[in-house]
Formats: C-alpha cells, sequence, structure tokens
C-alpha cells in the first residue's frame, strides 16, 4: 500500500491503527467470514419456518428470528452502526445473483427519489399486517415474509447495479440506517487525503475489491445511513485515507448539514409503530381492543385495530407539526425544512423504546432458543424461559426508556443550538422537548404492565 499523499490532519481516535484489526478488515475473510456463517443460519431458519413445526413454542426458526436476531439488533446498531447489514446473508445472496445474472442497469430515477417513501410505507405495512395475520407467532408466516424478502433480493440483483435492494427497497436497512445514526461508531475519510486522490478507488472499486455497495463516497459521506462496514473502501483506498472511530452517541444529528424529510417521517412514524407494538402486548389489550370495537360500532378486531394503528402513526407525526408550527415563530423556516431537521431528535428515544420492548422477549422468553435448538436434534427440553425475573426486566426497560427520552431531549436542544445559535436555542426547541417528553411518559408507562410473550 503507497504512502498518504500528505500528513493527516488531526483526527479522532482510529480503530484502524491497531494492526491486527486493520490487517483483518482489509484480509478477504472480511466480512465473507460472517457472510458464510449468517447464511448457514438462515438457512437453518427458512426450512425450520417454512417446513418445521407449526407451533411458535416449538420452532427454532421463529426463537431464533424474534427472540434472538430481532431484539439484539438494535443494540449492534447502537454499538457497531449498520455493521449487520455487511454481513447480512441477503447482502451476499444479492452479490453472488448478481455475479451470475446481472444486468448491472443503472438505479431507476424513481428508485432514487422516492426508495425511501416505497420503505416507509413497507415498513407501516408489514407492521400493520403482523398485528392482523400473526407473522410473527407464525412460523409459516415468518418464513413467507423471509422468502419474500429473498425473492425481492434476488430480482433486484438480476437488473441493477450494487446493492439497490438494500439501499433502496430494504425496510430493515432504512431502520438500521435511522438507529446507526444515534450510535457510538463511524467510519469516515481524511478529507485532507481525498482532496488530492484522483483514482476514487474507495467508490469505484478496482481490479481486487468492488466499489462501495451501498453507492456511498467516503470523502462526502457525513452520516451512517448508508454505511455497511462491509470494509470495501478500507481495502481499496490506495491512500490510507480510512478511519473508523467512537463517538458521542446522537452527535451525528448536531451537526449535519442535509436533513430529509422521508427519514424524519420514518423516525417519527416509530414513535407510533413501538407505541403499538407495545399496546397489543399488555395484558389489558385484548379487553380494550373489545372496547374500541363496541365504541366504533365496528364488528370486526382487524377494521378496529386498523383504525386505531392508523391513529397511533399519524398522532406523533401531527403533534410534530403542530411543535414545528409554534417553534416557527423563532427560525422562520418553512414547517418541511423544519420538521425533516428536528425529526431525527426522536430517533434515541425510538431506539431506546425499541430496545426496551425487545429485552423483554431476550431476557424472559430466552432460554427458548436453546430449548427449541435442542428439538432440532430429536431432544424435548421443557422448562422456564426466562433469564431473570420481570422486576428486573423493568427496571432495565426504565432506565433504557428514561436514557432515551433524555437523549432526545439533548438532541433537540443542540440541533436548535447548531442552527439559530445559543440565545434562541431553547425558545426553538421547547415545542419539540414537550412533545418528545410526552412520547417519553406514554412509552414508560406502557412498561409498567407485563408483556405478553411469543413464544
Amino acid at each position: 500500500m503507497s504512502q498518504p499523499l500528505q500528513p493527516k490532519s488531526p483526527l479522532k481516535k482510529n480503530f484502524l491503527n491497531f494492526k491486527p484489526l486493520k490487517w483483518f478488515l482489509q484480509s478477504s475473510l472480511y466480512p465473507s467470514i460472517f457472510q458464510w456463517a449468517a447464511v448457514l443460519v438462515f438457512a437453518v431458519i427458512m426450512v425450520q419456518t417454512l417446513a418445521g413445526p407449526t407451533s411458535a413454542h416449538d420452532n427454532f426458526g421463529t426463537a431464533a428470528t424474534w427472540v434472538l436476531w430481532w431484539p439484539l439488533l438494535p443494540l449492534f446498531f447502537f454499538l457497531f452502526g449498520r455493521f449487520w447489514c455487511g454481513v447480512c446473508p441477503f447482502g451476499l445472496v444479492s452479490d453472488l445473483t448478481q455475479k451470475v445474472f446481472g444486468a448491472n442497469r443503472k438505479v431507476p430515477n424513481f428508485l432514487r427519489k422516492y426508495g425511501l417513501w416505497i420503505i416507509d410505507i413497507t415498513f407501516i405495512f408489514i407492521t400493520w399486517s403482523d398485528h392482523v395475520w400473526g407473522i410473527v407467532e407464525s412460523p409459516r408466516g415468518s418464513g413467507t415474509l423471509l422468502l419474500l424478502i429473498l425473492g425481492g433480493v434476488m430480482i433486484t440483483a438480476m437488473f441493477f447495479e450494487r446493492r439497490t435492494w438494500c439501499r433502496y427497497l430494504c425496510f430493515l436497512g432504512s431502520l438500521s440506517g435511522n438507529y446507526s445514526r444515534a450510535g457510538m461508531l463511524e467510519l469516515r475519510a481524511d478529507k485532507e487525503i481525498c482532496k488530492t486522490c484522483t483514482t476514487r478507488d474507495c467508490y469505484k472499486g478496482n481490479s481486487k475489491t468492488a466499489g462501495c455497495p451501498m453507492f456511498e463516497f467516503p470523502m462526502a459521506m457525513e452520516n451512517n445511513a448508508n454505511c455497511n462496514l462491509c470494509g470495501n473502501c478500507i481495502k481499496s483506498c490506495p491512500h490510507d485515507s480510512i478511519r473508523i472511530s467512537p463517538r458521542k452517541p446522537t452527535s451525528e444529528f448536531w451537526s449535519m448539514t442535509r436533513a430529509h424529510f422521508e427519514e424524519s417521517f420514518l423516525a417519527i412514524v416509530i414513535v407510533g409503530i413501538v407505541f403499538v407494538q407495545n399496546i397489543t402486548m399488555l395484558e389489558f389489550y385484548q379487553s380494550y381492543l373489545k372496547w374500541a370495537e363496541l365504541t366504533l360500532g365496528i364488528a370486526n378486531k382487524d377494521i378496529a385495530f386498523t383504525i386505531i394503528f392508523i391513529i397511533a402513526m399519524t398522532t406523533p407525526v401531527l403533534l410534530l407539526f403542530a411543535a414545528t408550527a409554534v417553534s416557527k415563530r423563532y427560525t422562520g423556516e418553512t414547517i418541511r425544512t423544519a420538521f425533516a431537521r428536528f425529526g431525527y431528535a426522536v430517533i434515541p428515544l425510538d431506539l431506546a423504546s425499541h430496545m426496551a420492548h425487545n429485552l423483554f422477549h431476550l431476557l424472559a422468553e430466552g432460554k427458548s432458543i436453546y430449548y427449541t435448538f435442542m428439538g432440532l436434534f430429536g431432544v424435548h427440553i421443557e422448562g422456564p424461559a426466562d433469564f431473570v425475573s420481570d422486576p428486573t426486566i423493568q427496571i432495565m426497560q426504565y432506565v433504557l426508556v428514561i436514557a432515551g427520552t433524555l437523549g432526545s431531549l439533548y438532541t433537540a436542544y443542540r440541533i436548535a443550538k447548531t442552527n439559530y445559535g445559543a440565545k434562541k436555542a431553547l425558545s426553538v426547541a421547547m415545542p419539540y422537548l414537550v412533545i418528545i417528553s410526552i412520547f417519553g411518559v406514554l412509552n414508560f408507562l406502557t412498561f409498567v404492565v407485563r408483556m405478553s410473550m411469543r413464544m
């Protein structure tokens, strides 16, 4: 590898200065060793969910997906950014499909322009359909969902270049993009070095390494939304410009220059989604749903839920618009611009509430993963599924929600301070602080009552 074009400017701590880690990330082992392991596990999960026991209680695929993998994802996004996306088995399937059948066409402008909206709608639809059709509690439903995703990945890879699915169509990718922006790890390039680089190998690739699969140019990156830590730019950069550094959680939101309305919209909708996920798993939910049916004069619980779901989705959006309208007196900006900027402030609370919700499944049902795994070998084991007691889980949930609320409050204030100055910061941020506090209290209250189990 050639020497840097010029001395590096002072930078944050760089984990790539640890030579064994840098060697590993530059070797052919990464990320393939993780990808093939993930492919093997997901192959077992697919077979189990599609052809294994029909009861979620006995199905390893269901347990591995919804009791282990799904609960751990938000934590991974917080600690390591979109590392999961770099080792995701669907990403490997996309790459292999593209090599054999790929037409490598340019991404249509329609997807570039509206991909985030397609993702937003897909995420909302999947959440709604889970409650109506019971995807999570049904092994066959979970398997069908995974199969549909696999089909979408392969079809997209046949026609379009790089990882078009992951960048413009994957609902999990968009969620991970939002969550990883609040996280503690970032990959960036030294812009001083990149200014005089003429190869652009990090984006285009070279004879040994493909270009960035997510269409990112490290020199221009200012956020984690679309970096999956695949390591391609680390391998291909001829000037040792890439760094991986720790950072303060949520700090990315304070200094960003480009706010996207679609990303903020998804962030605020997730407030409603997490709230619905919590409410529907509480013991009194069925009684509440029945009350809603009687009150609305509807004899169909699915229609009643759909109405509740729509209200839960739209209320946070309307509240944030209301806060923006009040705050507008101090900024003079359009409502759309301010909404896009401050919508990101709820992401820390989204992430914490999501983690708190899934913490129950991981700690209260975690042993079911072992029980169902042994079932693959004909060993039947019964016993308590919990690792710790419910009161202990509740305390941990409270801590997470409080931390997430404080993180969102601080983020909203710092966004205001960065964009409007210290003197106006509190006045601009106050409407958002009130709304975020309301969201935090509502999420806190949902964890007071014990949740139902998935397995």
